[in-house]
Formats: C-alpha cells, sequence, structure tokens
C-alpha cells in the first residue's frame, strides 16, 4: 500500500508540473503573438527650430568711411650743408638731435678768417677801382680843355694866313710868309686831331674804369656772402634731425650737418584702389577736398588728427597699384614724421541704404529674411560698401524687414526659427509638466531603472531621486515607459 502510495503521489506531482508548463508556454506563446501583433510604436520626430539673432532692415542717409593706411611725412624738410668748407668754431645749444630752432636761428659757424680775408680784398679793389674812376674822370675834363685850346690856336692860324694873303694881294706880303702862315694853320690843325685822339682815349678810360668798379662791387658781393655762409642758420622754426657734428670738426664744402623738420606741417601720404580712388571724384573727374581723420594707435590709446585730401601723385609709380593721395593735418599734435597710421576718409553722403553686420550676406549677396510663421526666406541685396565688421546695402523691397545677423551652414530658406531680436526681454523657459504617480506604476518605474545595467550609475540615481518625489516631470516618465515598451 506504501508503494501504491508513494507511486501515486509521483504520478499526481508529474501531472501537476506538465499542467504548470503547458501554462506557462501558453502563456508565453500569447505574450509573444500579442507583442507580435501589436503595431511598432515609433517616436513621433518633432521638427528643429533654431534661434537666430535678427536685425531690422532700415533705410537711412549714411557717409561711407574709406579707410587706408598711410605714414605722416613733412611737407617742409630742409638739409642743412656747410657752403664752405672750415673749422666748426661755434656750435648753438640747440644743434642736438630733436632740439626746437627758430626761424632765422644762427646754428653753426665756420671759421670766417679766410672769408673776412677775401673781403677786406675785395673792398681794397673797390677802393682802387673808384679812384680810378674819378682820375679818369678829371683826364677827360683836361683832354678837353687842351682841345678846346688847340681849336683856339688854329682860329689864329686862320686870321694870321687870312692876313698875310691879303698883304700879298696889296703886294705888301712876301709867298715866303703865306707859307709859313699856312704851315702854321696845319700844324694847329694837327695839334685838334690828337688833342681829340687824348679825349677820346680819355672817355673810354672812364668806360675801363666804370666797368672795373663794377667787377669789384659783384667780387665785393661775393666775398661778404662767403662770410655770410659761414654761418649755418635755420630758415623756418623746426626740429632737428640727422646732426652728426661737433664742434671744433673740420666740414667739407655742401657736407649735411643735419635737417630741420617742420613739425607744425605734417601730410599723411596713403595709397587707395583705384576703384576706391574713383568714389572720391567729382562730376568734373576731380579729387574732392574731402575730410579725413588720422589715426595712430599706440598700445591702446589712440592719437587723432583732423586733416583734408589736398593732392594726389601725378604717376602711379613702378610696380605699384591704385593711386597715392596726401592729406594735410591741420592740427598734427603728437604725430611725428614716419609715423604708421590709419586714415579715414569721408565719401559722399548714400541715400536709402542699411547698415547690417557683414555675416548677414553672402558672397552671392543674398540674405535670410524672416517670413511668415517664422520661416526663412532668401531675398538677394547690393552691397554698396564695406565698412569694418558691416557692410551697407541697397534696401529695396527688404526696406523694414527682419534678416538673420549671424548666418550659418545649418540656416537655408524654408526653415523655421526663433527671432531674438536685439532689446527684446528674454524669454523665460515654461516650467516642465509634472504628474503624481500611483504607487503600482511608481514601483514599476524603479524596478526597471535597478534592472538596467547598460544605464550608468550617475544617471541610475537620479532617475531614482527624481522617482521618489511625489511629483515627477512628465516627460521623464514619458522617456522611462517608452524605454521599457509601453
Amino acid at each position: 500500500m506504501r508503494f501504491l502510495r508513494k507511486s501515486l503521489t509521483g504520478l499526481f506531482l508529474m501531472a501537476v508540473t506538465l499542467s504548470l508548463l503547458v501554462y506557462a508556454g501558453t502563456m508565453v506563446r500569447d505574450a509573444v503573438e500579442a507583442r507580435m501583433s501589436e503595431e511598432p510604436r515609433m517616436p513621433r520626430g518633432q521638427e528643429r527650430v533654431f534661434a537666430v539673432n535678427v536685425v531690422t532692415v532700415t533705410p537711412e542717409t549714411i557717409v561711407p568711411v574709406l579707410r587706408a593706411f598711410g605714414e605722416v611725412q613733412s611737407s617742409r624738410t630742409l638739409e642743412l650743408r656747410a657752403a664752405t668748407g672750415g673749422a666748426l668754431i661755434d656750435l648753438a645749444p640747440e644743434f642736438v638731435e630733436g632740439g626746437r630752432v627758430e626761424a632765422g636761428q644762427v646754428l653753426a659757424r665756420i671759421d670766417p678768417a679766410d672769408a673776412q680775408a677775401a673781403l677786406d680784398r675785395a673792398e681794397s679793389d673797390l677802393l682802387d677801382a673808384g679812384a680810378e674812376q674819378r682820375e679818369a674822370e678829371r683826364a677827360v675834363v683836361l683832354a678837353q680843355d687842351e682841345l678846346a685850346a688847340a681849336q683856339d690856336q688854329v682860329a689864329l692860324r686862320e686870321k694870321a694866313l687870312q692876313r698875310q694873303n691879303d698883304l700879298r694881294a696889296r703886294n705888301v706880303g712876301t709867298a715866303a710868309a703865306v707859307e709859313t702862315a699856312e704851315l702854321a694853320l696845319s700844324s694847329a690843325r694837327q695839334a685838334v686831331l690828337s688833342h681829340r685822339q687824348s679825349v677820346a682815349t680819355a672817355q673810354a678810360r672812364i668806360d675801363q674804369s666804370v666797368t672795373r668798379l663794377r667787377r669789384a662791387e659783384i667780387a665785393l658781393s661775393e666775398a661778404r656772402r662767403g662770410l655770410a655762409d659761414t654761418e649755418v642758420r635755420a630758415e623756418f622754426a623746426g626740429l632737428l634731425s640727422d646732426v652728426s657734428v661737433v664742434a671744433g670738426r673740420l666740414v667739407s664744402s655742401n657736407e649735411k650737418l643735419g635737417e630741420v623738420v617742420d613739425a607744425q606741417s605734417l601730410e599723411v601720404a596713403f595709397r587707395v584702389s583705384t576703384q576706391e580712388y574713383a568714389r572720391l571724384l567729382d562730376e568734373n573727374g576731380v579729387l574732392q577736398r574731402s575730410d579725413v581723420t588720422v589715426t595712430l594707435d599706440v598700445f591702446g590709446t589712440n592719437i587723432q588728427a583732423e586733416g583734408q585730401i589736398s593732392r594726389e601723385s601725378a604717376a602711379v609709380g613702378e610696380g605699384q597699384t591704385g593711386r597715392r593721395l596726401f592729406a594735410t593735418l591741420s592740427a598734427p599734435r603728437g604725430f611725428k614724421p614716419g609715423d604708421f597710421v590709419t586714415v579715414s576718409a569721408r565719401e559722399a553722403p548714400l541715400e536709402r541704404v542699411a547698415r547690417v553686420p557683414s555675416t548677414a550676406v553672402d558672397a552671392s549677396g543674398t540674405v535670410l529674411m524672416i517670413g511668415e510663421e517664422d520661416r526663412l526666406a532668401s531675398a538677394r541685396v547690393q552691397v554698396m560698401r564695406r565698412q569694418g565688421d558691416d557692410v551697407l546695402i541697397r534696401a529695396g523691397a527688404i526696406s523694414g524687414a527682419e534678416i538673420v545677423a549671424e548666418r550659418t551652414p545649418l540656416l537655408g530658406a524654408g526653415i523655421k526659427v526663433n527671432p531674438l531680436r536685439v532689446g527684446a526681454a528674454p524669454q523665460v523657459a515654461a516650467a516642465p509638466e509634472m504628474i503624481e504617480l500611483s504607487d503600482e506604476r511608481r514601483a514599476r518605474l524603479r524596478a526597471f531603472i535597478e534592472a538596467n545595467k547598460r544605464m550608468p550609475a550617475e544617471v541610475k540615481s537620479r532617475l531614482l531621486g527624481q522617482l521618489e518625489q511625489a511629483q515627477v516631470p512628465a516627460a521623464v516618465v514619458a522617456r522611462i515607459e517608452a524605454r521599457m515598451g509601453g
């Protein structure tokens, strides 16, 4: 009986086990069939919205500014050279590098001994020439007196000859007496000719003395100029540069001693492109005297001066391009010749143009305009000028519209954006939606997170902490349940 009872008990347990296995297989099969029959749950995609900065195209009248780089130079620079050779016996205290001198100031003096001796000789020669002229004038007077006396002798001889002819006609005189009178008259006339020659010689001597006196005056003027050339003077007020002499040094004729630079008469030379140069011409093709601003950047401290374009170079120059312009500075305080500066020249005003960031316009001259429902639309504009980080565009049809300030490769026509306007109040992010979970749902979510072996530990602890709260973000619950499969 015991054996039968144990056999029946074994059969009963085996039947129960088989029934449980069949029931479990049926449940698994039903679950698989239900899972396979369900439609796959695909996450619903959402359109991506980009936040962009926008600017409004506002047409106005703007004066474009042409920027170029140039060099400051002095319009008056005088080289100081020794007009004569010799030893420097005296130098002014200001005759040093950077010394400030006044107009007409004596800067250096060369030993004047030789020049003074030449001046003394020229003065002596002038005195001799004056004495010679006075003597020649007296000689002319004496020669003229002798000529008058000789002419009187001729008159007397003619009367004597006439008397002898009358006596001979009355048979009182003789032929010998007549011949003697004729010979005397001939001798007197010969004496008149000689005295005329003497007068001509004396007058020629006066002409020679005048010429000699003029030569002596010229020599005296040269001697005085030579003496004056021993002094080196400043022709105008300015600063000294390239000084290379000291007192006692021997200098040769035409040797350079230094330079005087007029620090108040400065100008800036800068080069612009041919296109920029054409914009500075008036309707007659003449360069306009546009106002310029010259800026010198010295470690963040800008030195500025105002000026005006004065002229242009006559030729382009070998190996150069564009045009070289010159601008005169009105008050060049702080500038020195040789400074490398930035020149900003104001062009003619442009009407109905808008200033926008240069990043708003692409290489093809198009912008992205905010259209309906905050979607982007492409529009073509005309770029008039580029001003640093900005561009001036012709507004035209997009006047008053909003365009994207900074374009990126992700933006294009038809894309929905979130415009960020300058000066607009910042948008406050909406608070996340919170829901309350039932104990069963909370336990199921907690069990799924704890059983997930691939989830990082810090993420798992953060999610478990959120599930312990009374209210849990709906987005977190939806994301977890999507991973659970419903």
